[in-house]
């Protein structure tokens, strides 16, 4: 049911921001809506989702309508400071979104568009499990506004699926796909790799699998092993093993191989687009710090600098809004120190980089090594941007803590 939520001050009852909170107008706005239902948890997840065993109080056919009532709320306390702005990008994540019917996310999209309005091509994205896409869901899913389809793919192998605790069937993902197409969406598929059991050759299968689909969007994530999951303490107690670090870089290495030789360029250490027109313009947003309002149970915010985030499950969240009070468990605003560190840990992840005359101290002074262990480009440090070599992708963290020392 997802980790534990970060201290922070305790949230007002009725929403409302720090009188002092200064936000532009002028800056991009992103929506998430977080669906907190899955069938089965999977073994690896620590995302804040629920099974139906486990709701306890709260109800899935009602989720829409609670949602919709937070959004009215942000609706109110947005417009006290007068910072509406039009959605940019609006992003429907879990859990699995499409287990609800497509006519309650296209609610909780039309209550979006009449609370703050969405822009002119705003990117609008869904993501799916393969088993819950049909042709018939996904035109519904466009008719009512949403332009992008993420299938969790994950494998196309079926070990590899079951050490995952992945159910969905793995011809579906094809299906899923010329669903989405048929309905005129940009498809994006999501693949993990490093899971127990997983070969090179696994991989391999996997990534040119994912490519006979031709999607627009690759998303390909090192499998990472979280506290509380039920893989965690299957390797604790040697049922499965740990990931091979080794083994992981190398398949990072054949995905930049395989995904650049079909036309892809990375974006994002983890993510590949066919083209810059293909790539997820609302996480970007994140990587550079814009803002953006999360609903739902634990959904995280950030708005000129101030972050808040929800209580966790669905039952507490509803009770909250019902009672007319804020679903917001509590909020925060980091210090100098940390807003520089987290600027320099996630814009060194894209590939526009960091600029280098942002750099302080020990952190301007590193860029000449980091260029002479050949872990970021120097041809773009002269142009005064850090950007990560292949190299420098796979050691990330050990460029943040030389920019950061």
């Amino acid at each position: 049911m997802g980790s534990a939520l970060p201290l922070g001050e305790p949230a007002p009852a009725d929403g409302a921001l720090p009188a002092d909170l200064v936000i532009d107008p002028d800056a991009p706005f992103g929506v998430y809506l977080h669906v907190p239902f899955c069938r089965v948890r999977c073994g690896y997840c620590d995302f804040n989702t629920y099974t139906s065993g486990e709701l306890r109080g709260a109800r899935q056919d009602e989720y829409a309508d609670t949602l919709l009532r937070e959004v009215g709320l942000a609706r109110e306390v947005l417009g006290a400071k007068d910072a509406l702005r039009p959605a940019s990008t609006v992003f429907f994540g879990g859990g699995t979104p499409t287990l609800l019917p497509p006519g309650d996310l296209g609610r909780m999209l039309a209550g979006v568009r009449d609370a703050f309005g969405v822009a002119a091509g705003a990117e609008v994205t869904v993501e799916a499990n393969p088993d819950t896409v049909t042709d018939a869901a996904a035109a519904e899913l466009a008719a009512s506004g949403v332009t992008r389809l993420s299938v969790g793919m994950q494998s196309a192998v079926p070990h590899v699926l079951a050490a995952l605790d992945r159910t969905h069937d793995p011809a579906n993902v094809r299906s899923a796909v010329a669903s989405a197409r048929a309905a005129g969406l940009d498809v994006s598929v999501d693949l993990i790799y490093g899971a127990p059991g997983e070969s090179l050759g696994d991989w391999r299968r996997s990534l040119e699998t994912a490519l006979e689909l031709e999607p627009d969007h690759v998303s390909a994530y090192a499998l990472i092993i979280e506290d509380g999951t039920k893989l965690a303490r299957q390797i604790r107690r040697g049922e499965a093993p740990a990931p091979d670090d080794d083994l992981q870089a190398d398949m990072y290495e054949l995905a930049e191989e395989l995904l650049g030789a079909a036309g892809f360029e990375w974006y994002e250490v983890s993510n590949w687009a066919r083209g810059a027109e293909h790539r997820s313009r609302h996480n970007l947003a994140y990587w550079q710090g814009t803002d953006w309002w999360g609903f739902g149970p634990g959904a995280h915010s950030h708005l000129a600098g101030l972050r808040f985030w929800n209580v966790k499950h669905p039952a507490a969240y509803a009770q909250r809004l019902a009672a007319g009070e804020s679903p917001a468990a509590a909020r925060e605003r980091p210090d100098a120190a940390a807003r520089d560190l987290e600027r320099v840990l996630l814009r060194t992840r894209i590939r526009e980089g960091y600029p280098v005359s942002e750099l302080l101290g020990e952190g301007r002074r590193a860029v000449a090594q980091l260029i002479a262990d050949g872990l970021i480009e120097g041809p773009e440090a002269v142009r005064g941007r850090v950007v990560l070599t292949l190299r420098g992708r796979l050691l990330a963290d050990a460029v943040v803590r030389a920019l950061t020392a």
